[in-house]
């Protein structure tokens, strides 16, 4: 697990480091907060903190709620969060044998039918951002606006840096023809593919958001600066923030003021 870890975005060193930092509440893993969902076939599960405006907080590959230990105190004390762990990943369940972005976005806009929640604001790290851009794509009226940060729209080493592409390459060829033969092991590979394999998202597809949308990675972020500004282009109601002296996790490494930014942008008229 490990080694997947670090392949996918390094997100459980930024996890940790959250953790290191401060002793929150035990999120993703709060009984008194926390509820699953029957969702398109799979339980998923989420916990809700705070009352107001909802958002939806939406972790990256490998993780889950927890990644937002540093941004769920700031945040509930004016939205009602929802912060979910994705199909696969932490308490929520999925043993079908693939997974896809754009099946990861619909259990987000069923969890708000579900929960009764005609739109929210979107907040995405990693795949979380990814899945936020496709939220907003293919459900347009479940969004409000949007902030996405270290997203990437396809699965090649202009979207990736070369070196992270290099290492899920090398990854993928001395793993590919290893047995697997727990359910955990499958899970694993499946969550790693996803990656490896996709998103596979057209920039001219881009032309499909309407809400404001938020565009956001650290100036060495694992996702290059250039790809990240073409997202940003092709968004109609597009901002862009390229974070100052910060890395892939945006959030966490500079947390008060991402924080603080996120929140100006979604209930400003502008950024």
């Amino acid at each position: 697990m490990k080694k997947l870890i670090i392949l996918t975005f390094l997100l459980q060193i930024a996890v940790s480091f959250c953790y290191s930092q401060q002793k929150p509440a035990p999120y993703g893993n709060n009984a008194a907060a926390g509820k699953y969902y029957n969702i398109r076939g799979i339980k998923i599960y989420c916990e809700v903190y705070g009352t107001g405006k909802p958002l939806l907080m939406i972790h990256g590959n490998g993780g889950s709620i927890s990644a937002f230990s540093k941004n769920i105190p700031y945040f509930a004390k004016k939205y009602k969060v929802i912060a979910v762990d994705s199909r696969a990943h932490g308490k929520s369940t999925d043993s079908k044998d693939s997974l896809s972005f754009e099946m990861m976005a619909d259990d987000f806009a069923a969890l708000l039918d579900t929960m009764h929640i005609s739109k929210s604001y979107v907040l995405g790290w990693s795949d979380g951002g990814i899945n936020a851009i496709l939220l907003a794509m293919r459900h347009p009226d479940k969004v409000i606006k949007f902030a996405s940060t270290g997203a990437n729209l396809w699965p090649d080493s202009t979207a990736l840096t070369p070196a992270t592409w290099k290492d899920m390459r090398d990854h993928y060829n001395s793993d590919k023809n290893k047995p697997r033969t727990t359910a955990r092991q499958k899970n694993e590979w499946k969550i790693f593919m996803l990656d490896w394999l996709q998103p596979n998202i057209k920039l001219s597809a881009l032309k499909a958001i309407k809400c404001p949308s938020l565009i956001i990675c650290g100036d060495h972020d694992l996702i290059p600066v250039e790809h990240t500004n073409l997202i940003y282009q092709n968004i109609k109601k597009g901002f862009l923030w390229v974070v100052p002296n910060s890395g892939h996790g945006t959030l966490v490494e500079h947390a008060a003021d991402f924080n603080k930014k996120a929140d100006d942008f979604f209930t400003l008229n502008s950024f």
